[in-house]
C-alpha cells in the first residue's frame, strides 16, 4: 500500500494532487502532513461520498455547518414544512382535476 507523490510533500500541493493507491478492502492512507492540516486524527469519522464521479471525504461537523451557512438566510418564522405540505397538497389537487 505505497504512497506516490506526484508533487513534492507540501501541504498547499498536497491539497492539488496526491497519488494513493487502494490497499485489500478498499482501505487508502492519507498522508500524515495532509491529515494534520485537516486536522484528522485517528478514530475520526468521516462522511464519504461520490460527487461527479470524484470521493469525497468530510467531516460530519463541516457537513453540519455548510447546511446551517445555507439555510441561514431563511428567516425563522417562515415554515418550511408548511410551505412543503400546501405545495403538494396543491400539486396533488392539480393531479386530481380538482
Amino acid at each position: 500500500m505505497g504512497l506516490k507523490y506526484s508533487t513534492p510533500l507540501a501541504i498547499s500541493q498536497m491539497s492539488t494532487s496526491v497519488e494513493v493507491c487502494l490497499g485489500r478492502q478498499g482501505r487508502m492512507v492519507i498522508p500524515a502532513p495532509l491529515r494534520r492540516s485537516l486536522g484528522l486524527k485517528e478514530g475520526d469519522r468521516l462522511v464519504v461520498r461520490q460527487d461527479a464521479g470524484r470521493l469525497v471525504l468530510e467531516k460530519p461537523d463541516l457537513i453540519k455547518q455548510r447546511l446551517k451557512a445555507r439555510f441561514a438566510q431563511i428567516p425563522a418564522e417562515r415554515g418550511l414544512v408548511d410551505e412543503l405540505i400546501a405545495e403538494r397538497r396543491e400539486e396533488s389537487r392539480r393531479e386530481s382535476g380538482g
